[in-house]
């Protein structure tokens, strides 16, 4: 059988799509924006849009960012105003669906916004505490707040994380943030923090995104 590199480096994969994974890697990022925080680390194989991280076909551990927008209130909210099928709650194309297979199959982390209903869809345990819980199916849950790692918002954020080792401890500590994240609080001006913009929102920590590698690498399927 191939090595993972060699795997990794062949012109196509089983889906017929072409490879340009690093040789050097290590992990694999699935759902990731092109010329991102992942893209220039030599040891991650990184997965756009354009390549389709659905067809991730191993052998690597993953850290997994499925689209979230289809699986929050402002979905509901979406396609009660504007109706059609693509704005109802969970049409996110099989992203999330994609990911969560993947990390079970190989190994890794799984990242969605805190109270994403993507997780009792996909009868995911829900993360009630700000630490792993093992749940029923092999996996484990966190809830982690990115503004211990520096994000601007507190920007809650639950984990599914699948290996054979244990998952380590993160940074618990749950910051208030200076920041808002999308539209002001309606109890007025007192309430509100300044708004974040998309790209700054969106963005990932850099201290985050090294301790996803590093559950990624932990988890050794």
């Amino acid at each position: 059988m191939p090595s993972p590199a060699a795997q990794l480096m062949s012109p196509q994969n089983e889906h017929g799509v072409l490879c340009a994974a690093r040789a050097e890697a290590l992990v694999s990022a699935l759902f990731v924006q092109r010329g991102g925080c992942y893209w220039d680390l030599k040891e991650v194989d990184p997965w756009d849009e354009e390549r389709d991280a659905r067809l991730y076909a191993g052998p690597l551990p993953v850290v997994a960012h499925p689209p979230c927008q289809r699986w929050g209130q402002m979905a509901i909210v979406n396609y009660a105003r504007w109706g059609g099928e693509h704005n109802r709650l969970g049409a996110d194309g099989g992203t999330f669906a994609a990911a969560l297979a993947a990390v079970r199959r190989w190994g890794g982390v799984l990242e969605h916004p805190a109270k994403s209903m993507a997780f009792a869809a996909h009868e995911l345990a829900t993360p009630g505490r700000p630490w792993w819980q093992a749940t029923l199916d092999g996996g484990w849950v966190c809830e982690v707040w990115q503004s211990a790692y520096g994000h601007r918002a507190a920007k809650a954020t639950w984990l599914y994380y699948c290996g054979d080792a244990p998952p380590f401890p993160l940074r618990w500590e749950k910051p208030a943030g200076t920041h808002q994240i999308g539209f002001h609080d309606q109890r007025g001006k007192a309430a509100n923090k300044p708004t974040l913009n998309k790209r700054e929102a969106n963005a990932t920590p850099i201290a985050f995104r090294d301790d996803l590698i590093r559950l990624a690498l932990n988890s050794s399927r």
